[in-house]
């Protein structure tokens, strides 16, 4: 992982958007692609149809990319790990990795080797679900194209193992030489539209811009020295941290901008209760949204409409965006905001624009340094961007690895933290729907989409929904060991047996007052995508 630390590490695609329709091999897992990110579900469609490009989806549920795939591995959820060593054992027992590769580029591969022995394809098709020879057959498929692209979102990421799952893919395209070439790689899709960004730019507790890191004593003086004040050398928490140490009472005040973790983070109740417990909350949005509730202050915060500044996409294509409206009533943009605050708190900081905050990043950022807006007032350039002679990165690690060689990881596969039993027999995954983003507040705002998609619906799989004795649009009551939630009932064969799907965009049905907050060890992103409930008719 840690030479991969510029791509897989940070959580950026290592290629390109338009590589994928001439990708030989498409792997997508954990990624409701079409749903999610419908363009780039196009990409893979465009593939399939008409380059003869090969698919593997990867998933649980019958999703709508398995219309396009050769080959569907139905896992069971919270097994990634198991399925992608068995992928790589069936490579490496049968020769089918890359000899050269992995010995001129790579290091650790041995231990992996030995690692994935105890995942032959029987084994693992007990643990997934997944027949022995549906296994075999995707890793050949997989292996024996001449290249092949992995695309993953949070499906893989949203887990109490999501590290290990990130590095096991990590893992697969080394050992197959899918690195360091068109139409290959470890791809991750952003969540939206500005979070590649938002993490380049510092938005993460560990790091600095371009994932400098906070405990680096060289990268802590350099902006020490351009900020002229003094750093903390200790990382910070993630959003599941500090709602804890909220209801410690090591945090007595919060500001929160953009986000709505009372909807959107796992075990909400927890999360409602630790904001009660705040002695200053200032919610900063677009929208009054359920948080907001709880403020002590509301700062109204403007669109993308009503901005200038940049977003960085996911394929690490940073492009202007342009203000087209006057900021509404009050309101004001984020560059004015911050620097008013910071100054009231006694660190005066003063910017005559966007464009001076960015040419503030780019002399300390490398990946950055590159890009001015001038280079991207009509097209937008690919980090890393080194000098401003330099046409950006379309794919990343070409000739060798950002950091010298790739580093196999061992990935052992560890069960969820919480399984089904008889009082909770039901594994709940949660998600999104195409028409709905994130906790609903800016889509339920628009009209069109809220009637196509009103309310909450729990999908169950029509011999779950038999055995309830429950029909089409019924209410039930979802159950766990966290709390209770009340939705209609779709009965569909896209959720399989013993498997419940809902969506979290809707606060009438806060479906993450059922989700479990334990995290992954490193990332320290909660496992959203495996949960155990019961379901009971409400009649």
């Amino acid at each position: 992982m840690a030479g991969l630390a510029t791509s897989f590490g940070s959580g950026a695609m290592t290629n390109s958007i338009s590589e994928i329709e001439n990708a030989e091999c498409i792997f997508i897992i954990g990624s409701n692609t079409s749903e999610n990110h419908p363009i780039i579900a196009l990409e893979v469609m465009k593939a399939a149809r008409n380059k003869g490009g090969k698919v593997i989806v990867a998933d649980p549920r019958k999703i709508r990319m398995v219309d396009f795939a050769d080959i569907w591995l139905m896992q069971k959820p919270g097994t990634d790990v198991a399925l992608i060593n068995g992928l790589l054992n069936v490579i490496i027992s049968e020769n089918l990795y890359d000899k050269e590769f992995v010995e001129t580029c790579t290091i650790g591969f041995d231990d992996v080797k030995e690692e994935v022995k105890g995942y032959d394809p029987d084994k693992v098709s007990i643990i997934t679900g997944i027949p022995a020879e549906k296994i075999r057959e995707a890793a050949r498929t997989y292996a024996r194209a001449k290249t092949a692209t992995i695309l993953y979102c949070m499906g893989i990421t949203q887990h109490t193992s999501g590290t290990n799952n990130v590095m096991a893919l990590a893992n697969l395209a080394m050992a197959t030489g899918n690195v360091g070439k068109e139409s290959t790689g470890v791809n991750p899709l952003r969540g939206q539209n500005n979070v590649q960004g938002a993490c380049d730019l510092g938005a993460l507790p560990n790091v600095y811009t371009g994932y400098q890191q906070v405990a680096s004593e060289e990268a802590r003086a350099k902006f020490e020295k351009a900020w002229g004040a003094s750093l903390s050398p200790n990382p910070g928490l993630t959003l599941v941290e500090m709602m804890n140490s909220i209801s410690d009472g090591k945090i007595r005040s919060l500001y929160v901008m953009g986000e709505d973790p009372i909807i959107s983070d796992p075990n909400s109740t927890h999360v409602e209760e630790a904001l009660k417990k705040l002695d200053f909350l200032v919610v900063q949005d677009i929208f009054m949204t359920n948080t907001a509730q709880y403020a002590d202050v509301v700062l109204p915060g403007v669109s993308f409409a009503e901005k200038d500044g940049t977003f960085t996409n996911t394929e690490r294509r940073v492009q202007r965006v342009r203000k087209a409206i006057e900021p509404i009533g009050d309101s004001r943009p984020e560059w004015m905001v911050i620097p008013d605050i910071a100054t009231r708190l006694g660190y005066e900081m003063k910017y005559s624009g966007p464009e001076e905050v960015f040419e503030e990043i780019r002399t300390l950022t490398p990946t950055y340094a590159g890009i001015n807006y001038t280079r991207i007032e009509k097209n937008g350039l690919q980090w890393p961007c080194l000098t401003e002679d330099d046409d950006g990165t379309r794919f990343l690690h070409q000739g060798q690895f950002s950091c010298g060689l790739g580093r196999f990881q061992r990935t052992p596969y560890k069960e969820a933290p919480e399984l089904t039993d008889k009082e909770y027999p039901i594994i709940l995954s949660t998600g999104r729907i195409l028409y709905h983003y994130h906790g609903g507040n800016m889509t339920r705002h628009s009209k069109g989409l809220d009637e196509i998609r009103p309310e909450a619906e729990v999908e169950i799989n029509p011999a779950d929904a038999a055995r309830m004795d429950v029909k089409q649009g019924d209410l039930v009551e979802l159950e766990s060991r966290r709390g209770k939630v009340l939705t209609k009932v779709k009965i569909t064969d896209r959720s399989p047996e013993g498997v419940a799907f809902m969506t979290f965009h809707f606060k009438e049905a806060p479906v993450n007052q059922l989700t479990l907050d334990s995290l992954d060890p490193v990332a320290k992103i909660p496992g959203y995508k495996v949960s155990s409930i019961r379901i009971k008719p409400k009649k």
